[in-house]
């Protein structure tokens, strides 16, 4: 199965922050399911589903942090936030 780039979409980000990237593999189910949603949601990309995914994942797990809070609300809503 070909790796996914899960580079940082930089839209979402604020100037100061830094962009890390990496690579993953995916289950070929999971890859399938987020090319059909981003065929179906064209304002998607699998950098904005990777990001909503993993920022939702830390929330839910009780991390507080404002500017998670705010990459998971942007990623969400296509909001882009400025302090």
């Amino acid at each position: 199965m070909n790796e996914l780039n899960c580079d940082v979409n930089s839209k979402v980000l604020n100037d100061k922050d830094d962009v890390i990237s990496f690579k993953c593999e995916l289950q070929e189910n999971l890859q399938k399911a987020m090319k059909e949603f981003v065929e179906e949601h064209p304002n998607w990309d699998q950098y904005r589903i990777l990001q909503a995914a993993i920022a939702g994942f830390l929330m839910q797990k009780g991390f507080q942090n404002r500017d998670l809070t705010r990459l998971y609300i942007g990623n969400m809503f296509s909001m882009n936030f400025k302090d």
